[in-house]
């Protein structure tokens, strides 16, 4: 069974995509802002996925995954971006820092598996 971190300051939000994770049979750990999830990604070093927020105090989404990023054996982790910023420039922003998706909230339960399901393919 994949491990999937959700990372949001939004409990509603996490609550929300760990349910659909679970219909779909993923374990799921959850993460309230970028530093909390990447102490969570030192202690769960076998995750499959991580789903994240851009904007959330202490570490925002951008920063966490640039950080990510630059930690070699977490490199190539596959990183979704969900928030509700729907403006070009921040897509372009996420792409770059190395985000593998970026999804507008509110995400379809199917839009979201099939986006994760299309990451792991290959792994």
């Amino acid at each position: 069974m994949a491990k999937i971190l959700i990372v949001d300051d939004s409990k509603m939000t996490r609550d929300f995509h760990a349910y659909v994770l679970r219909s779909a049979d993923y374990e799921v750990l959850e993460a309230f802002d970028g530093a909390d999830a990447i102490e969570k990604l030192y202690r769960e070093p076998n995750l499959a996925c991580i789903l994240t927020d851009i904007n959330m105090p202490v570490m925002d989404g951008l920063t966490m995954l640039r950080k990510i990023r630059s930690i070699p054996e977490f490199s190539k982790l596959p990183v979704i971006v969900i928030t509700t910023i729907d403006r070009p420039e921040e897509k372009m922003q996420a792409l770059q820092a190395g985000a593998n998706f970026y999804l507008v909230k509110p995400v379809k339960p199917s839009v979201l598996i099939a986006s994760i399901q299309m990451l792991l393919k290959g792994r």
